[in-house]
């Protein structure tokens, strides 16, 4: 029996899809930590759980440890502390260092985590990155600049997706984005000579340091390029070949990289670049599944869960996935021009109608619905079709004959 607990701040969909094929894990006794009491857990869950821990949060190693000890003196032992949330990597691991439980350590975390160091131990290893700094004001940052020219990337050291990212060309933009992150020695921000190319996604299985399963996916366009252009919608693409040849030739890089962070057992989802001149340049690394549908596109592509086997790799250290029958991609959806809520939604209707059976699943804007501060949007459309260049055309076709405007 593998007694395993699991972090669940609160239940939302993904939160209780993981939940469920954790429970559903031969030769387990599942628990949770959670911000919520015990009677909010979901009813088709509770059967499940042999025990539950309420925490104020869950992002504090402290009460983690309370929480993960408790459950150590009612079971005996804990085997797994688990989270798949990325800004939930370094506590589990403290606490899991605090309380002998094994897994990944602080140390290891940190370096997933902490970009700056992320990048110190890629170029050790002799690995391409782009030239950073850690910034804790605005002369780090002009020395930065004075170093690499602009543009220069600015961002959280411990950022999530794209989110405050900002790319900046000119002093004045340079100081308005010092202001927005107004970084300091206790907040330092992340500075990155800026990397003009194609941008990708590496997700690999690993179990005990050795990568067993690679998937990549591409960009169109990349995320900041969408940030900075409200305009822009944005698409994933999962191919129908597992790695094209840009990807396979970047495989090695991929496996060293993980090598020289400390990656042991567990999923992780990379972010890279192919330039002009046909150089990779690796972006970087989280310790967790990957966002923006990818797990989804997987299940569609493969038929097979990429959850279930993440919550096997993670309790039982084994990892297998069917081969790819399908190409697939997720269109996201978000209009242009001023306004706080969406005013119309047009040719979207008729544009599901014609993908036919290429069309998955589809959250579809509304009337009156708020307008998303996310570069994901108000809504997305996941397609799949046997060929690559299938789902392109379904992509196209939806960013291109959809039209979303906004009101105040």
């Amino acid at each position: 029996m593998v007694n395993v607990v699991f972090v669940a701040p609160y239940f939302g969909s993904t939160i209780v899809h993981c939940l469920s094929v954790l429970s559903a894990l031969e030769d387990v006794r599942l628990g949770i930590i959670s911000h919520e009491p015990e009677e909010r857990v979901p009813q088709a869950l509770r059967k499940h759980l042999s025990g539950h821990y309420q925490v104020a949060e869950t992002l504090d190693p402290d009460q983690l440890i309370l929480g993960a000890r408790a459950f150590q003196k009612e079971w005996g032992q804990v085997d797994r502390l688990l989270g798949y949330l990325e800004q939930m990597q370094l506590p589990l691991a403290q606490a899991r260092e605090a309380l002998g439980i094994p897994g990944m350590r602080s140390e290891v975390a940190r370096r997933f985590r902490d970009k700056n160091r992320m990048k110190e131990v890629l170029a050790q290893a002799g690995l391409p990155v782009a030239r950073q700094a850690r910034v804790t004001g605005a002369e780090d940052a002009r020395r930065f600049v004075a170093q690499v020219g602009y543009p220069v990337v600015l961002k959280p050291l411990a950022g999530l997706g794209t989110k405050d990212t900002l790319r900046v060309s000119t002093d004045p933009e340079l100081y308005s984005a010092l202001n927005r992150l107004l970084p300091s020695r206790q907040a330092p921000a992340q500075a990155e000579e800026f990397i003009s190319g194609k941008e990708f996604t590496f997700e690999t299985a690993s179990v005990d340091g050795q990568a067993v399963w690679h998937s990549s996916t591409y960009y169109l366009p990349g995320p900041l390029e969408v940030v900075e252009n409200p305009w822009m919608q944005y698409c994933v693409l999962l191919p129908r070949e597992r790695l094209g040849p840009q990807a396979e030739a970047f495989r090695p890089l991929n496996v060293r990289a993980l090598e020289a962070l400390g990656m042991g057992t567990g999923l992780t989802h990379m972010e890279w670049f192919l330039r002009a001149d046909g150089s990779p340049v690796i972006s970087e690394v989280a310790a967790r599944p990957p966002g923006v549908n990818i797990m989804m596109m997987n299940e569609v592509a493969h038929q097979a869960d990429l959850w279930a086997r993440w919550a096997r790799v993670m309790v039982h250290g084994t990892f297998d996935m069917p081969e790819r029958q399908w190409a697939s991609g997720c269109a996201f959806l978000r209009g242009s021009g001023p306004g706080r809520v969406v005013a119309r939604v047009e040719g979207l209707q008729e544009v599901l109608e014609q993908l036919g059976d290429g069309l998955v699943r589809a959250t579809t804007p509304k009337v009156g619905q708020p307008r998303s501060t996310h570069y994901e949007g108000e809504g997305w459309v996941l397609v799949r079709a046997r060929e690559t260049e299938q789902v392109v055309a379904q992509l196209k076709r939806v960013i291109t004959e959809t039209r979303i405007s906004y009101t105040s």
